[in-house]
């Protein structure tokens, strides 16, 4: 899943309204920013297949250290201790440390039974929502309409600046997500591993858009 950890990071900020969207997102992509690194160390493995699923041609043939459902709980753990003195309550911290969790659990439903349980298991899970390319349009399209509703009613950016580098990054998440099923596959794993790493710079463009939010009327009416 692309779009749909976006759209939790935005859910979230209505449970951690003093925490930055930028850490958000980091946190809901956590994994993913790890990824990256370990694949073009070689010590994860993806290879392009088209046809692997409906909506990803990419197999992701071993990341045991970063999806599989043991260290995901270990990554969500390790995030929300890191982040304590750069939060202001531990509520903020769980928040966090669940985003992080989030993004295996939003695999969980979109993979094929690639998720391993542990690094050395054999056992993989994965319900396979990528299958069918009308189902994850419905379903990661509704999890961003809500996401976007639930960061809406909380915050509002200060200023045209703000606004408009939100909106951008809400329009260059959906465009990326809806390329996806045009563009030709990759061509090579290490492409898919450098691609990747330029996620690092959403988290710094989501930060900058959300800096010097207020609390709406809505957000703070019972």
């Amino acid at each position: 899943m692309f779009i749909g950890h976006a759209a939790v990071a935005l859910a979230a900020k209505k449970l951690a309204p003093e925490v930055s969207l930028g850490v958000l997102l980091a946190a809901a992509t956590w994994l993913d920013l790890v990824w990256p690194v370990l694949v073009l160390l070689g010590i994860e493995t993806v290879r392009i297949d088209p046809g692997n699923t409906a909506f990803t041609p990419l197999d992701f043939v071993s990341y045991p250290w970063t999806h599989s459902l043991l260290l995901a709980l270990a990554w969500s753990v390790l995030f929300g201790l890191a982040a304590r003195p750069w939060v202001r309550t531990r509520r903020a911290c769980v928040v966090l440390g669940a985003l992080v969790f989030s993004h295996w659990l939003l695999d969980f439903v979109t993979h094929r039974p690639d998720l391993p349980v542990a690094p050395g298991e054999s056992a993989k899970l994965g319900l396979g929502l990528w299958n069918s390319v009308p189902a994850t349009l419905a379903v990661e399209g509704a999890l961003m309409a809500m996401g976007l509703w639930l960061y809406l009613r909380t915050t509002a950016a200060r200023g045209a600046a703000g606004r408009y580098a939100f909106w951008g990054l809400v329009v260059f998440y959906v465009a990326i997500w809806l390329a996806n099923l045009a563009s030709p596959p990759p061509p090579s794993d290490r492409a898919v591993a450098w691609v990747g790493l330029a996620g690092w710079l959403l988290p710094l463009w989501a930060g900058w858009a959300d800096r010097g939010p207020f609390t709406t009327r809505r957000a703070a009416s019972p």
